[in-house]
């Protein structure tokens, strides 16, 4: 008898020290041990470079191989929670996605993202007086797949759901220029600046957005009119062709070129500033600063390499903006002229019934600038119900003849942001 507990008391000794071993080789959670890493550069569309690092703890000639697993979750979660633009960009989100965390950050599904990994160490160091191994390494991590596997778990929305509720927003990319200037005309003499914006262009296509070529030759043709209308609305003129072509959104840019000879070979590298702009309102919705790397190439190949490093962040901040309005509606920009003959206070009267109308249908208003003869609104209304500013001028035209019988509103200019419209008698 007594051999028998000597016996299941070493067997409960041996089995307690199995548990602490493993639970050593084996962390509880599946999250990385640190969470430290950084953004590199914007590889591809899809895919972004992270430098991450990890921890290796337990058996010695396991240590380098569980930091390395360590760090491939560390840049994975670089990439949902951590920089300037993550992918979980709002608290709903990252409170849907706290219920599968630990499923989803096991390393037969993170390994899955990551689609190339360097072969060399940045820093291996010892840490805990020797007993357990950090390391940092460059990783590609597939942010494509990452979005699109996290769609597919209803833990954000993705642009195809994000266009079949309100339609991806209309884009339009015109370079940084000096107050007075023409940005048509700046590409026209610049070739690095035409094709930084094909390759903006290009690479906004690539994402499935939108984008509208102000140098059509239609374009060109019949904007005209619609400049002159709102040439007293900014004295930016990228601001005023955006409204009057009716993006969503405008993006400027900026190129600079550095070059210098290294013995005789001359060495170039690019900057360029891009910047995105939400139509209406000219609010800046972000600005990255992107850099190639010094190399003897053409100029055309420095440039597009700064703006991949640049513009996959905008961009985050675009569709971040675009949800948003999702919630609150469509925002559309509203001038009123009042160009009839009225006493003073039937003009009054007039700025009470447009006010009174336009709060009738719409989610939310903002008055900005009220005169005695003009009006500046914006609007934000249900996507479903205004899907064209035409629908949505029809029911301000009718709304005000029911409200104020001795005029009626007309049209001048309707595009997808900005209604341009008149009172009269």
């Amino acid at each position: 008898m007594r051999r028998l507990i000597y016996s299941l008391t070493i067997l409960a000794i041996f089995f307690a020290m199995a548990l602490t071993v493993q639970a050593k080789d084996d962390p509880e959670s599946n999250l990385p041990l640190t969470r430290e890493a950084s953004f590199v550069e914007s590889y591809s569309p899809t895919e972004w470079m992270i430098k991450a690092s990890g921890i290796g703890m337990g058996k010695k000639k396991y240590e380098e191989d569980r930091a390395t697993e360590d760090a491939r979750r560390c840049a994975v979660y670089f990439c949902l929670y951590l920089g300037t633009d993550p992918i979980l960009s709002d608290q709903q989100e990252k409170s849907r996605f706290s219920l599968i965390e630990e499923d989803f950050f096991k390393l037969s599904n993170i390994n899955k993202y990551i689609s190339w990994e360097s072969t060399e160490l940045t820093s291996r160091v010892k840490i805990n007086g020797g007993k357990d191994l950090k390391i940092e390494k460059v990783f590609r991590v597939n942010v494509g797949l990452l979005r699109a596997d996290l769609v597919g778990l209803g833990v954000i929305i993705g642009l195809p759901d994000l266009a079949a509720e309100i339609g991806l927003p209309q884009l339009m990319v015109l370079p940084e220029v000096k107050k007075g200037e023409n940005p048509l005309e700046v590409m026209e003499k610049r070739s690095e600046i035409k094709h930084a914006a094909r390759a903006i262009e290009s690479y906004l296509t690539a994402k499935r957005y939108e984008v509208i070529v102000p140098q059509q030759q239609d374009f060109l043709n019949n904007y005209g009119e619609t400049m002159r209308l709102v040439e007293s609305t900014s004295d930016d003129m990228s601001h005023r062709m955006a409204l009057a072509i009716g993006s969503d959104v405008y993006i400027t840019y900026a190129v600079s070129i550095e070059s210098r000879y290294v013995g005789s070979t001359q060495q170039k590298k690019a900057s360029v500033s891009v910047r995105a702009y939400e139509t209406t309102t000219a609010r800046l919705l972000g600005t990255e600063t992107g850099y190639s790397y010094e190399r003897p190439s053409p100029d055309e190949v420095v440039v597009e390499e700064a703006i991949k490093d640049a513009i996959d962040k905008v961009l985050s901040r675009v569709t971040a903006y675009w949800k948003d309005d999702l919630q609150r509606g469509i925002q559309y920009k509203i001038l009123f002229s009042i160009t009839g003959s009225f006493s003073k206070d039937q003009g009054e009267d007039i700025q009470f019934a447009v006010a009174d109308v336009l709060k009738s249908f719409t989610n939310r208003s903002k008055e900005n600038v009220v005169t005695d003869k003009t009006m500046d609104y914006l609007v934000w209304v249900k996507p479903g119900k205004y899907a064209q500013a035409r629908d949505l001028y029809r029911d301000i035209k009718d709304g005000f003849a029911a409200e104020f019988a001795g005029a009626k509103v007309k049209s001048q200019q309707l595009n997808r942001k900005l209604l341009m419209l008149e009172i009269a008698n």
